[in-house]
């Protein structure tokens, strides 16, 4: 499915079908570059839909906005505003220019990036950890560290319904048809509800360790769970049956993120790695290596171009990576 976004992106890229040839573009598309965006440590980075802006949510409270410019970002603007750090960070599906942060400061912020203002704060009840944005764009889910998670309602900025868990909430995510919302839990598990009813579908046991992270593709063909036991489950979303599973990574994988193509996947971790692996097959297609952990990652909606950032906990040598994003997939030559 190429969505209208990937047609409107100055530089959409064709999918490429066969394994050989993704090994072989890689080989000469795996230049990083790095970019400075904040002070401290960098939580959550996020392409908007037409894959024009990079957004960046950081402990130092900021959001850094990005231009992509061919393959080079440039600095456009930082939104400052809240309180607390700002944890993750989830971009309007249709809408290029609408961003949605969550924050440990109790509220959920809009920013329009074309007027550079902040469009509404929400106030919520606790300190909030991970965020995410239905398709249809009706409603923003927000989860915080009491593991109760609220539903905004887009339209009016108002929290419309709550639904408090007695488990640990670790991510949450929508189908692409925004009527399933999925959450990950300490049991291992990914729990599927219906909205706006939240009526419990089924209970998947997808994991034998704490189940952190979880991702929809864009193409509305899989789902993929990253575990605290290394593993990372794909899911076929019609048949909630687990395909198959990628063992490369040795550390509890932390973040995920599907290439516009559904082809890809990038997982991340501890590990000194970031591993690309083939949605059809399983097998590596790429890795990029890191010198700290990786805690957010983040495919570009129409090309084979990923965005991240790492951890800045081994000072004093890794200073200078203090707040900094990286971009891979770029030619080597």
């Amino acid at each position: 499915m190429i969505t209208k976004a990937m047609k409107d992106s100055k530089h959409s890229q064709a999918p490429i079908e066969d394994l050989s040839e993704l090994r072989s573009y890689f080989a000469s598309h795996n230049t990083t570059r790095e970019y400075i965006a904040h002070s401290s440590k960098v939580h959550s980075v996020g392409w908007s839909c037409d894959g024009r802006k990079l957004a960046s949510g950081s402990f130092d409270k900021s959001v850094a906005i990005f231009n992509l410019e061919r393959s080079r970002l440039s600095q456009d603007f930082i939104f400052k505003g809240h309180t607390g750090s700002v944890d993750q960070l989830c971009w309007h599906a249709s809408h290029p220019d609408l961003l949605s942060t969550a924050s440990g400061d109790k509220s959920v912020r809009i920013w329009d990036t074309r007027s550079h203002k902040c469009a509404a704060t929400i106030p919520t009840k606790g300190e909030n950890i991970n965020i995410a944005w239905s398709p249809n764009g009706n409603t923003i889910a927000v989860g915080n560290k009491e593991d109760l998670v609220s539903f905004i309602d887009t339209k009016t900025y108002k929290v419309v319904t709550e639904e408090q868990f007695n488990f640990e909430v670790n991510e949450i995510s929508w189908n692409n048809t925004s009527d399933l919302f999925f959450l990950t839990n300490g049991l291992g598990c990914v729990h599927i509800m219906t909205y706006p009813s939240l009526e419990l579908q089924t209970v998947l046991k997808a994991h034998p360790g704490t189940c952190i992270c979880i991702e929809h593709d864009p193409t509305g063909r899989y789902f993929a769970t990253g575990s605290a036991d290394a593993l990372v489950s794909l899911w076929d979303v019609n048949e909630l049956a687990c395909l198959r599973v990628f063992s490369r990574l040795e550390w509890p994988v932390r973040t995920l993120s599907f290439s516009f193509d559904g082809r890809l996947l990038a997982s991340a971790s501890e590990d000194h790695i970031i591993d690309i692996g083939d949605t059809e097959t399983g097998e590596k297609v790429a890795e990029i290596p890191v010198s700290a952990s990786t805690f957010t990652v983040s495919w570009h909606p129409a090309r084979y171009l990923l965005a991240f950032a790492c951890e800045d906990k081994e000072p004093p040598e890794r200073k200078r990576d203090l707040g900094n994003l990286k971009l891979w997939g770029l030619s080597s030559s």
